[in-house]
C-alpha cells in the first residue's frame, strides 16, 4: 500500500515538471522565441503574432505571450482590425488587460506617425497628394467619418488643421459656420476640406459633393476660397477638384518668390472668371446634382404610387 503511494508521489512529481519544463521559456527552441528570432533575422522575419508579443513581454496565466497574441489576433480578424480597436476592446481578450492594451495602441500610433508626411506650418501646399501623404494614416482605420479642415494662407501655405466634426458626413452635421469660423478667426484665405471614408472606397457620395458645392459658395461669400474637397480612404483618395466640381487651380505666375508656390496657385489665381452667362463649375455641378435628385426623388414618387 505503502509502494504504491510512493509511485503516485513520483507519477505526480514527474507530471509537474515536465509541464513546467514544457512551459518554460528556457527550455523553447531560438525559432519559437520572438526576441531571439528578433536577433537572429531582424524584426521583418516576425510574424504579426511575434511582434505582437513582444509588445506584451508577458502571457496570461495559461498561455505564454505569442499565444495570447495569436489569439488576439484571431478575435479581431488581423492586425488592421486590431489597430482599428479601441482599449476596451483590446482588453476583452484573454490575456490582454489595460496595461497590454495600452501598449499595443501606443507601439501602433507611433507608426502611423512615422508613416505621415507631416504637414509643416509654413510650407506650400502642392495639391491633393500632399493632403492624402498626411492624412491617409491618421484617418484611414477610422470608424466613422472625420471632416477636417486645413487652413492656408494667402500664399497657400499650411497654417493648421482643425478637426470641424466626427459622424457620417451631412450637410446638417459640416454647417458653414464651424467650418469658416476657424478660417474666419485666423484670417485664413483658403482651405482644403478632408474626410474619409470608412468603407475603403474614396468614390465621392452625392452627400460628398453636396457639402463641397455648398461650402464652395459660402467660401466666395465669406472670400475664402474653398481649394479642394480631398475623400481619403484604405484604397487610396480622390480629389473633387480634379473631379471637375471645383474650379482648376493654376500654378504660379512666374519663377520669383512664387516658385514655392503649390500646384493651387496664390490665393485668388484659379480658372478665369466665366464669361457673361456663363455658369462656374460650381454651379454647373450643382445644377446636376439638384437635377440628379429630383429626378431620384421623382422616381420614388413614382414607385410610392405604384403600390
Amino acid at each position: 500500500m505503502s509502494a504504491t503511494r510512493n509511485r503516485t508521489k513520483v507519477s505526480a512529481s514527474v507530471s509537474i515538471d515536465a509541464a513546467a519544463s514544457h512551459s518554460s521559456p528556457s527550455t523553447q527552441s531560438v525559432g519559437d522565441r520572438p526576441r531571439e528570432r528578433l536577433e537572429a533575422a531582424g524584426t521583418s522575419a516576425l510574424s504579426d503574432a511575434e511582434l505582437i508579443a513582444l509588445l506584451l513581454r508577458t502571457g496570461g496565466r495559461r498561455n505564454d505571450a505569442l499565444a495570447v497574441a495569436s489569439e488576439l489576433l484571431s478575435r479581431q480578424g488581423g492586425l488592421r482590425r486590431v489597430s482599428q480597436a479601441n482599449a476596451a476592446e483590446l482588453a476583452r481578450s484573454p490575456g490582454i488587460g489595460p496595461a497590454k492594451s495600452a501598449s499595443i495602441l501606443a507601439a501602433l500610433e507611433i507608426g502611423r506617425r512615422l508613416e505621415r508626411r507631416r504637414l509643416v506650418v509654413g510650407s506650400a501646399m502642392r495639391g491633393p497628394v500632399d493632403i492624402f501623404r498626411h492624412f491617409q494614416a491618421e484617418l484611414r482605420d477610422l470608424r466613422q467619418e472625420r471632416f477636417v479642415v486645413v487652413l492656408l494662407d494667402a500664399r497657400h501655405r499650411v497654417m493648421r488643421t482643425e478637426i470641424v466634426s466626427q459622424g457620417t458626413l451631412t450637410a446638417s452635421l459640416v454647417h458653414p459656420r464651424e467650418v469658416f469660423r476657424p478660417a474666419l478667426r485666423d484670417a485664413a484665405a483658403a482651405l482644403v476640406l478632408v474626410h474619409n471614408h470608412p468603407s475603403g472606397d474614396p468614390t465621392p457620395s452625392r452627400e460628398d459633393r453636396e457639402v463641397t458645392i455648398r461650402l464652395a459658395r459660402a467660401g466666395e461669400i465669406l472670400g475664402v476660397r474653398v481649394l479642394d474637397h480631398v475623400v481619403l480612404a484604405e484604397r487610396g483618395y480622390c480629389s473633387l477638384r480634379e473631379e471637375g466640381l471645383l474650379p482648376p487651380a493654376t500654378g504660379p505666375a512666374n519663377a520669383g518668390d512664387d516658385s514655392q508656390l503649390g500646384l493651387f496657385g496664390p490665393a485668388g489665381s484659379g480658372a478665369p472668371p466665366p464669361a457673361s452667362g456663363a455658369r462656374s463649375p460650381v454651379e454647373a455641378a450643382s445644377s446636376e446634382v439638384a437635377s440628379n435628385a429630383a429626378a431620384s426623388n421623382a422616381a420614388k414618387d413614382a414607385g410610392g404610387g405604384g403600390r
